[in-house]
Formats: C-alpha cells, sequence, structure tokens
C-alpha cells in the first residue's frame, strides 16, 4: 500500500475509556463519566420524542440538504437557508474545510493547545501548521497574526478554548479578524457557546454578516446532549457554503439526527436550564480548588481544567478506580492537570470528594 507519508507517523484521535470498559476492567458497578464533555442531563425530551415518532425509515435514505432542519435553524439563527452547512458533528466540518483548501505548500494557524483535529486534518492533507502558545489559557491572537502569510489558507479559533474553557473577549476577536486577509478563511469553532456567560462572548452571525471570510462552527453534541447522533453545523456567507458543499459526503447527517435537532431547537427552555445547571456545578470546582489552593481557569464551557502539580495520569487513575473517568491532562497539552466535565451537583460532589481523598493520601505519602 502507498500510503501517504505523514500518516505513517500520525496517532488517530484517541477517545476516553468507555463506561462499559472501566466497569469491566476494575469490577466496579456504578461508573461516572466526566471525560467528555457530554450533557449529564441527556436531552430534550422533545428531540428523544421525535426519534420515536416514524420508524418505518430505516431503509430509506436522510434528506441530503436537511431541508427541514435547514429551514428551523435558518428562522432561529435569523440567517438565510444557503448560509448553513451541515456535517457528520462539527468535527466532519473541520475535516472539509481542511480538504477543501489545505494541500502542500499551504499553512494553516492557531494556538496550541487547543481542540487537536486542526492540526490532524492539517497534517492528513500535507499542509504545513503553525501554532502559537496560547496566552494564559486562551489564543494568543497577536502572535497569530505574526505565523499568516501569503500561503496561509485556513486559521482556526477555538472560543472558549478546550481544554482550558478561556474564551476571547469580542473586541480582540474583532480587532484580529480585521487583521486577516480576506482570502484567508477565519474559523470560530464555538462547540460551546451555549454555555457561556461572559456579556462580551462574540456574536457569530453578526461576525459572518460582516467578514466574508468568516464560518462559525457549531455542535448539537455539548449541551443539546444529542452526542451519540453526531451533528454540527457551519454557518458562513454563502460562497463559503458553496465552497464546501463539493466535499460534503452525500446524506452526512441521519434522519434520526435531523429529527432529534429540529426538536431540540425547539425547545430552548432546556437548554437555559442547562446553562445555569452548568454554571451552578462551575462553582462547586471553584470553591474546591480555592480550598486547596489548585491552579484553575475560569471556565465558559461545560468543563474544567485543574492543575493538580502532580502527574496527570496519576491522578486520572486514581479517579478511574474510584468511579470517576476524567480526562488526563497529558494528551491535552498539560502534563500536571485534569480536565473534568461538570456534572450534576451530585456528580460533581462525588468525583470532588474522590479528589480531596486523593490530596489527602498524597499528602499522607510525602
Amino acid at each position: 500500500m502507498k500510503w501517504k507519508e505523514q500518516l505513517l507517523s500520525l496517532t488517530p484521535y484517541q477517545p476516553g475509556k468507555s463506561i462499559e470498559e472501566v466497569k469491566k476492567q476494575y469490577g466496579l458497578a456504578e461508573i461516572t463519566k466526566l471525560a467528555s464533555n457530554e450533557n449529564p442531563f441527556g436531552c430534550s425530551k422533545a428531540a428523544s420524542d421525535a426519534m420515536q415518532k416514524d420508524l418505518s425509515f430505516y431503509a430509506l435514505y436522510p434528506d441530503g440538504y436537511a431541508q427541514e432542519l435547514r429551514d428551523t435553524l435558518s428562522n432561529f439563527l435569523k440567517v438565510k437557508p444557503s448560509q448553513l452547512i451541515f456535517g457528520n458533528g462539527s468535527d466532519e466540518i473541520i475535516l472539509m474545510i481542511a480538504r477543501a483548501l489545505l494541500s502542500p505548500g499551504t499553512n494553516t494557524i492557531t494556538s496550541a493547545p487547543t481542540f487537536p483535529q486542526y492540526k490532524h486534518n492539517a497534517i492528513v492533507e500535507g499542509a504545513e501548521i503553525r501554532e502559537a502558545p496560547l496566552k494564559n489559557g486562551g489564543f494568543d491572537l497577536d502572535k497569530m497574526l505574526e505565523l499568516i502569510d501569503e500561503n496561509t489558507s485556513v486559521v482556526w479559533i477555538c472560543t472558549p478554548n478546550n481544554p482550558t474553557g478561556v474564551y476571547i473577549p469580542e473586541k480582540d476577536l474583532i480587532a484580529f479578524i480585521e487583521k486577516v486577509s480576506e482570502d484567508v478563511l477565519v474559523v470560530i469553532d464555538e462547540a460551546y457557546c451555549e454555555y457561556t456567560t461572559a456579556e462580551d462572548y462574540h456574536d457569530s452571525v453578526k461576525l459572518v454578516e460582516r467578514f466574508p471570510n468568516v464560518i462559525a462552527l457549531r455542535t448539537f453534541s455539548k449541551i443539546y446532549g444529542l452526542a451519540s447522533l453526531r451533528i454540527g453545523y457551519g454557518i458562513a456567507n454563502e460562497k463559503i457554503i458553496r465552497g464546501l458543499e463539493p466535499v460534503r459526503e452525500p446524506f452526512n447527517a441521519n434522519r434520526f439526527a435531523q429529527a432529534a435537532a429540529i426538536a431540540a431547537v425547539g425547545d430552548q427552555s432546556f437548554i437555559e436550564n442547562c446553562k445555569e445547571a452548568n454554571r451552578k456545578g462551575l462553582e462547586q470546582f471553584y470553591t474546591f480548588c480555592k480550598s486547596r489552593d489548585l491552579k484553575y481557569y475560569l471556565s465558559q464551557a461545560n468543563f474544567i481544567l485543574i492543575d493538580f502539580a502532580a502527574d496527570a495520569d496519576e491522578v486520572f487513575q486514581y479517579l478511574l478506580e474510584k468511579g470517576y473517568i476524567v480526562r488526563s491532562g497529558k494528551a491535552l497539552g498539560f502534563p500536571e492537570a485534569v480536565r473534568v466535565t461538570i456534572g450534576s451537583e451530585q456528580q460533581n460532589a462525588g468525583v470532588i470528594s474522590a479528589m480531596e481523598q486523593y490530596l489527602k493520601d498524597q499528602n499522607d505519602r510525602n
């Protein structure tokens, strides 16, 4: 096989451990998964009901243009239907962008550490990846501007950033985009935007209207609680969408996902309740970190990155054996931290108690 040379040393995306795997390995009856930033409250009942309405379409392809979902979102967002593109999760749209715009001889810019698929897809396409180190957990936009040249095709911005939860204030984001050439696509990955409470968080619809080279990516996997259905979308001007459509796989948004997403958009009270519960959950972790003098980032997402000043894999393993799956920061670029998804009040209290015990045991050893 004549594989692309860059694939030979490229590691595939590594998801967190599954609940079933941990139960079997450690003989535990109950597991709390707080590793993948899923919604601990599930999805809206309206969304789950929508998937049960018509079970006769298993043998039929989904609507390849997702017309009903497209119309629903365009009305909700106040954009034209032709300004939307759908993917098998927003991950697939990231792949589409890389496939459409990146190739040998081009480069792409981001900060690091951040969501790894920007870099992963750039490597697959043979493009050069240029990364500016994070600044206080957020994207260093000034350093990123310095990296842009005539061969730059795509700039990736994750706000709130994964894995830190730090966001970019709107004025800073606008000032950055104004300095980027219009022939460079600026991708704003805002997978966690529905969780944000910062008053100066940007309005992506307004940014898309103002700047012809901006696309915003969103997902139904996080606050909408539809991660298993894999559906996300992009918002941009019609020219960008037309450019991306030829690389979109046919029928990439399945029928169940489309039906659930339509219903989920219509139940914004569920979203508001999840957002409020998330803020309260973050406060539980902030209180714990302050009491133990642990470093952390203020998060605008549904997770928190906590620095234990210890080997991240050790902390991860300790919590795992207590029945809590979190994410080791080693693979995320923070070797002494763990990233914890905000759960229900009870789940948060449970993992915090396990963390307290870890710190006690660590102190006893020292």
